[in-house]
């Protein structure tokens, strides 16, 4: 019942049943039906005439639809109504011994009365009791008005709420650039207002995006410029200070480089094709080596993800090359089972503090500044990885090992291929560096 239109439609049924079950008590109270007093007092003067004026060598009167006999009519007899009418036949002035009773296969009931010759004279009388099968009739009725309510009400719910479940959808579809995707604005006036209002907001904020993207792409290209011209101003200095400032000009152009390509991972991507993690992984791997680092491998499945295979490769490229370099060393491992892909990369470094893992991934981040000076890069890595992997449908997490060390994980939701393990396998995503 957290849905607002099953709230909604509650509230409708609730409204609409507590409405017509107050209104058929109001008119069952005002226009009741008559009263067996107020029935039975018409039938006891009829009879008492038929009695009365019926001839007492009339042996039967088919016409009037009157029986007469030595014995009352056979039947169940029905105390409440034979009481009512003899009390009504002596307020009539009547004081005949009556009986009624009820046949069974015949509608109504038959009143007997004994005449003054002794004779019993059998008369047909409607029955005016409530019908046996009353509760039976209320049932039926409250469930057509509670199934009429109900179907009523969903369908207004569903017209009241179609603005929120457009919200829903929309947002659903974000992608991964942030932007929304256009809506139809058709429907009800409150509809399209809704569907033009994240149109507008849609373009307002791909509009953001882009000016975003080109305002950080022309820093890191103006940069160049003015870092040239002090290149050049560096020669002139004397051996000592040239070295630092030849030492942070580097600094300024790999922020600026990463800036640009940061620009370009967001705005640009790969052909999405079938790529071969386990390959791909082994290549990294020998360039790393090939590079001085202390990488290795652990188990490695025979999977594949679809992916951009150069975006993918600098995605893993830049985790491995982080876990090498502050990690002092790290493994890598490749799994799949129940239709993920784990690639898990532990280190041996002193890991990240808790209260920071969730800022590792911010453009420029460090853990510490003053710690890692003398290590190059410009803290875009795990930003540009980050942007990569999603974009293809990945995520990538940090957490620290137990007994020292980070665990980077990228998971992948989709398998096309594997080979080499069970489907139903388990496997333990954080490889143990020996």
């Amino acid at each position: 019942m957290s849905s607002l239109r099953a709230r909604i439609a509650l509230l409708l049924v609730t409204a609409i049943v507590g409405v017509v079950a107050l209104a058929t008590f109001a008119v069952v109270s005002v226009v009741g039906p008559p009263t067996p007093e107020s029935t039975i007092e018409p039938v006891a003067r009829q009879i008492r005439l038929l009695a009365q004026s019926l001839p007492s060598h009339v042996a039967s009167a088919d016409d009037l639809r009157i029986e007469l006999g030595t014995q009352p009519a056979s039947g169940q007899e029905d105390e409440r109504a034979t009481y009512l009418l003899v009390r009504a036949l002596q307020h009539s002035g009547a004081d005949f011994p009556a009986l009624v009773v009820r046949v069974a296969g015949k509608q109504g009931m038959v009143a007997s009365v004994q005449l003054p010759d002794g004779r019993w004279m059998a008369v047909d009388i409607p029955d005016f009791s409530p019908p046996a099968d009353r509760w039976l009739v209320l049932a039926g009725w409250i469930t057509l008005i509670v199934l009429g309510a109900t179907a009523v009400s969903l369908y207004f719910a569903t017209i009241l709420t179609k603005p929120l479940v457009m919200l829903e959808a929309a947002t659903a579809r974000i992608g991964l650039d942030g932007v929304l995707a256009p809506l139809p604005e058709e429907g009800s006036g409150e509809v399209r207002a809704t569907a033009r209002a994240l149109n507008q907001l849609s373009t307002r904020l791909k509009a953001a995006m882009e000016s975003r993207m080109r305002l950080v792409a022309a820093a890191g290209h103006d940069l160049r410029t003015p870092m040239t011209r002090m290149r050049l101003r560096v020669e002139f200095l004397a051996e000592e200070e040239r070295e630092k400032w030849l030492h942070d000009l580097e600094e300024l152009d790999r922020i600026a480089d990463s800036a640009i390509r940061l620009v370009r991972e967001e705005v640009a991507g790969d052909a999405v094709e079938s790529v071969d993690l386990e390959r791909l992984v082994r290549d990294i791997e020998a360039e790393m080596v090939s590079l001085g680092h202390a990488v290795t491998t652990g188990n490695l499945d025979k999977v594949s993800v679809r992916a951009g295979a150069l975006g993918l490769r600098r995605a893993l490229r830049n985790l491995i090359v982080n876990a090498a370099t502050h990690g002092k060393g790290c493994c890598v491992s490749l799994a799949a089972a129940d239709g993920h892909v784990v690639l898990s990369i532990a280190d041996r470094g002193p890991g990240i503090p808790h209260e920071l893992l969730n800022k590792a991934f911010e453009p420029f981040f460090r853990v510490d500044a003053g710690r890692w000076q003398s290590i190059p890069g410009a803290g875009l890595g795990l930003a540009i990885a980050k942007e990569i992997i999603e974009r293809y449908g990945g995520t990538v997490t940090l957490e620290n090992r137990h007994g020292g060390g980070l665990s980077q994980k990228v998971v992948f939701d989709a398998v096309l291929e594997k080979s080499g393990f069970e489907p139903d396998q388990k496997f333990n995503p954080i490889s143990t560096v020996s």
